[in-house]
């Protein structure tokens, strides 16, 4: 997917608990990520920085949750953790590629917490 590929959501759920939100694209595919992934995720410059040696490993995100969804134009939904975390406005297209990539990027964080001596509560 490249930057100007645009993937519409159809539907944005948050689940009754806050902790899950699941997105429906207008392909058909659609994808449901924990609270946690979302926060550590987040594509605030808070989290990733302004350069790929700049990104931040979130550590103690295990029990946050989704306080609300704001949606910002037609791009982006701007989603405000518990935890006051708020900055991270996750376009479709981030998203999406969030859902495709889950595995190799849940992964991912999981190593780097382990290798930094961090935890996940």
């Amino acid at each position: 997917m490249t930057q100007e590929t645009v993937v519409w959501p159809l539907e944005i759920r948050l689940n009754k608990d806050k902790n899950a939100l699941t997105v429906r694209f207008e392909d058909g595919k659609d994808f449901t990520y924990t609270a946690e992934f979302l926060r550590v995720m987040s594509p605030s410059a808070e989290v990733q920085g302004h350069s790929p040696d700049q990104r931040q490993t979130v550590p103690g995100k295990r029990k946050v949750l989704v306080r609300n969804l704001e949606q910002i134009g037609n791009y982006a939904v701007k989603i405000v953790f518990d935890d006051g975390h708020s900055t991270g406005l996750f376009s479709w297209t981030y998203l999406y590629e969030l859902g495709q990539d889950y595995e190799p990027r849940w992964s991912a964080y999981l190593s780097e917490l382990e290798a930094k001596g961090l935890g996940r509560d």
